[in-house]
């Protein structure tokens, strides 16, 4: 089960109470006083873990707290302090808090651990409070509590491509043959429902270079206002370095148009907001083994009109797969190297000079010249 989101109730331990009492030894008539303080409460620590890939334990068991400190006790003997809790969350993980809406962190690497709730520190025993005027002193302090929270987990995927477009146009297909993936697929719409992770592998060892390519479940027209699955995950694509727009050029997708289809996918990557539309994006022409010549045309013209990369593939026959694992391999590569520069479509030509003249009607005399033909008057 895919959970890509958890809210959670944590508990850091309390500090466990200051002793109140005096030393009692035979050879020592006037001991004083001896109460020990009292142990500081655990923590509640979050560390993101490669070995997760989803929050479903939280979603069951939504409830954490750290041990409470020990009590102080005589003979100046200190309280042990409690064990503290390590949560493992997926890389990827961006923390919240419920109340307030502050990001507390973002796990965007392995091995990060932060302390999301402190414990509470131990109270002083009796033995703080012994002065030269008060020395049997009888006051002690109590633990002090540890921090709580309610906690929003979200996670968004780390990938450096994403594949986005229509139900059905072969994105799982895809994935299944540039990587070990093996997702779902079946000839219905709304297949995949949960995201899917890829490794794709290029070049040879020990030159060979990898990257990573996330399945997104099908977006369809209003997915930014609920309609479908798609915006339950497009936070899944935030942190992409590349998105493939797989379009269906077959006849199959009942769809005659593949630059609407195109057009209306942009639009609700834009209207989600977070610059999706803004992201480097190569087009893929998928069903190549079937494709419709005049939808094929069609979108020729818009990606060269655009000036957006087109690959034409058939996840069958295998044609154009190779080219695509490594055109978007370079482009990770340029993005990861920070030398990439996205193309910009050309603007429009501006009007010519003889275009842009007014007419004869509209031109203005200049002064000099009306001054001299009111003169001839």
């Amino acid at each position: 089960m895919f959970i890509d989101e958890a809210i959670i109730r944590i508990k850091a331990g309390d500090g466990g109470n200051g002793c109140m009492a005096f030393r009692r030894e035979k050879f020592v008539p006037r001991g004083g006083p001896s109460g020990g303080d009292g142990g500081r409460g655990g923590d509640v620590i979050m560390e993101s873990s490669e070995r997760h890939n989803t929050l479903v334990h939280f979603r069951f068991n939504p409830e954490y707290k750290a041990e409470r400190g020990r009590h102080g006790e005589g003979s100046n003997c200190t309280g042990r302090d409690g064990e503290s809790v390590v949560l493992k969350v997926p890389v990827g993980t961006i923390v919240y808090d419920k109340n307030t809406g502050e990001k507390l962190h973002d796990f965007s690497g392995p091995d990060e651990r932060i302390i999301v709730a402190h414990g509470g520190r131990g109270g002083r025993g009796n033995q703080h409070f012994a002065t030269s005027t008060h020395q049997a002193p009888r006051e002690h302090e109590q633990g002090f509590p540890g921090e709580e929270s309610v906690l929003r987990l979200e996670l968004k995927l780390l990938a450096d491509v994403g594949l986005v477009g229509y139900p059905n146009v072969g994105k799982s297909t895809l994935i299944s043959r540039i990587s070990a993936a093996r997702p779902k697929i079946a000839d219905y719409p709304f297949t995949t429902l949960e995201p899917n992770l890829g490794v794709v592998t290029i070049g040879e060892i020990p030159d060979e270079e990898s990257y990573v390519v996330a399945d997104i479940p099908g977006l369809i027209e209003g997915a930014h206002e609920g309609t479908g699955l798609g915006m339950q995950f497009l936070r899944h694509i935030e942190r992409t370095r590349v998105l493939a727009h797989v379009i269906d050029v077959s006849d199959a997708s009942g769809r005659p148009d593949p630059v609407h289809d195109y057009n209306v996918i942009m639009g609700e990557l834009e209207s989600f907001g977070s610059e999706l539309a803004k992201k480097p994006m190569v087009v893929v022409a998928s069903k190549m083994d079937v494709a419709n010549p005049d939808k094929l045309a069609a979108l020729r013209k818009h990606c060269k009109k655009l000036k957006l990369d087109l690959y034409e593939i058939s996840a069958v026959t295998g044609k154009g797969i190779p080219e695509l694992k490594y055109g978007l391999g370079r482009r990770v590569a340029e993005i990861r190297a920070g030398t990439y520069v996205q193309r910009k479509p050309a603007r429009k030509k501006a009007a010519s000079a003889s275009a842009r003249k007014k007419p004869q009607s509209a031109q203005r005399i200049p002064k000099r010249a009306a001054f001299k033909k009111r003169k001839s008057r």
